[in-house]
């Protein structure tokens, strides 16, 4: 497999727009070839995306998703530019989709920037001993952590979590898709995730779901 540089990385990321790690993994699946890896950015829609990721979103949709049996049910609320897109089919089953990802993976925030300090320092702890108690030399538990926290924010962030209809892709580079396609910059808003018998969940929904904006 070819070395893939912080310098390629950034090359691409210069020539597409797109992040970091989008274009790392890229690069990795174009064994290094920045122009195959371009290519493979633009089919997913991610090179142009991050363009209008600056753009305000004040229409879209209040989406829900009522699992079978009654017992789960997900409301959630994702945005757009015009009213003309939040009409459109491509963008009525992304709200759906996505609902229904939320049911299936039980995110806790929408993005990285949304886990409280709180929440990443007990983490860390908790990896911090888990690597002493593997016997990790003391210089690398740092790094080993940090790498951890890369798995903790791809299980409770929406936008990290790898989608429940296609793995290949996360929630955040399924939305990007979208946003290549429809021409306008999407946003998830907020969503409050019902499970019957689960009175935590419940009181959230009652005071308010995440309160949180994120631009893709």
């Amino acid at each position: 497999m070819a070395d893939i540089t912080a310098q390629l990385v950034k090359q691409l990321r210069d020539r597409t727009g797109a992040g970091m790690m989008e274009c790392k993994t890229a690069l990795i699946e174009a064994n290094g070839d920045i122009g195959n890896a371009e290519v493979i950015l633009r089919k997913r829609g991610i090179a142009s995306a991050h363009k209008k990721s600056a753009r305000v979103t004040k229409q879209g949709l209040i989406g829900s998703y009522i699992h079978s049996g009654g017992q789960l049910g997900v409301l959630v609320e994702i945005n757009c530019e015009s009213d003309f897109v939040a009409r459109t089919e491509d963008f009525q089953e992304l709200v759906h989709d996505i609902a229904m990802h939320i049911a299936a993976a039980d995110p806790k925030f929408i993005r990285k920037e949304d886990v409280p300090d709180e929440a990443l320092e007990k983490e860390r702890d908790i990896q911090r001993g888990r690597a002493a108690f593997e016997g990790k030399p003391a210089n690398v538990i740092d790094r080993i952590v940090e790498g951890r926290l890369a798995k903790y924010y791809e299980e409770v962030c929406l936008l990290e979590q790898p989608f429940v209809k296609e793995a290949s892709l996360t929630v955040g580079q399924l939305i990007k898709t979208k946003i290549s396609k429809l021409g306008e910059n999407i946003t998830v808003s907020r969503f409050t995730r019902y499970k019957v018998g689960d009175i935590a969940a419940v009181e959230s929904g009652a005071e308010g779901p995440p309160d949180a904006s994120a631009a893709v």
